[in-house]
């Protein structure tokens, strides 16, 4: 990306803003302040500026001693899910998913008290949540939202709840501390989750985690369904095995995914062996 315009109207600002986003490659999710300088040319004063300004404005996040990006970049576009691979690696998965079942699968990832879909493939419903690749929901109250809050370490479930959700829309739900920590506790001693009405009238949903090579839940994978023509039975006895079977597949496949060396090709361009 080029940091010098050819005319009077170029923003340098902008553009070294945007070289920051764009040095999170595949295989380097988490970057310190030495790697963002190191892969832009800045200088550490200025790529820790941009950073934390990133960070501010929402789009990236601080962890331990390193930054990564959060899925509002999916606001900027299809960076995020890109930069993982997620998309290509379950979207056989998802497809075949929705044959098995007749209804609309997604995933999401976490951001903040609300998950963010990033991939979707929806099977055409007369009554159906206006869900698309960025939508935001409350997480506690949809089964993928569990999942992501059921990984968490018990002890920061809390404080994440309490950042304001930005999907401006208020849950059916709206537990006490107890009601929900039991609920997560469920969650994390069988490997799923369920919402029956809790997000929407007439919504309800299955999720499972999705996993990486260490076992690091990465994203949660549902199947929803309208309450008037899928029951609960249903929604478990055939629902749920199948897409069991699909996350492990999709976590499998995503954790090859990551094991394949990454391959630097003329112009820069980084690609799996």
């Amino acid at each position: 990306m080029p940091r010098e315009g050819t005319g009077p109207d170029f923003i340098e600002a902008l553009a070294r803003g945007l070289e920051v986003i764009t040095a999170f490659r595949p295989g380097q999710p988490v970057m310190s302040l030495s790697d963002v300088a190191a892969a832009t040319g800045l200088a550490r004063p200025t790529a820790r500026r941009i950073l934390l300004t990133l960070v501010e404005l929402g789009y990236v996040r601080q962890q331990g001693g390193g930054f990564s990006l959060t899925p509002r970049v999916l606001d900027l576009g299809v960076a995020y899910v890109g930069s993982m691979g997620l998309w290509d690696v379950a979207r056989p998965h998802l497809e075949r998913l929705v044959e098995q079942t007749g209804e609309s699968c997604s995933i999401a990832q976490l951001d903040g008290s609300d998950i963010v879909y990033v991939a979707r493939v929806s099977m055409p419903k007369i009554v159906t949540l206006a869900v698309r690749i960025g939508t935001r929901f409350p997480a506690l109250s949809t089964s993928l939202g569990k999942v992501l809050l059921a990984a968490l370490p018990a002890d920061e479930v809390a404080g994440v709840l309490a950042e304001p959700s930005r999907s401006g829309l208020r849950a059916v739900w709206q537990p006490e501390r107890p009601e929900w920590e039991a609920e997560l506790r469920a969650v994390r001693a069988r490997g799923w989750a369920m919402t029956d009405e809790q997000l929407a009238r007439g919504i309800r949903s299955v999720a499972a985690p999705l996993r990486d090579g260490s076992g690091r839940v990465v994203a949660s994978v549902n199947v929803n369904a309208h309450a008037a023509e899928t029951s609960v039975d249903v929604l478990l006895d055939h629902h749920l095995p199948l897409l069991l079977q699909a996350a492990g597949e999709i976590s499998l496949d995503f954790a090859r995914l990551e094991s394949v060396p990454l391959t630097t090709r003329a112009g820069g361009a980084i690609t799996k062996s």
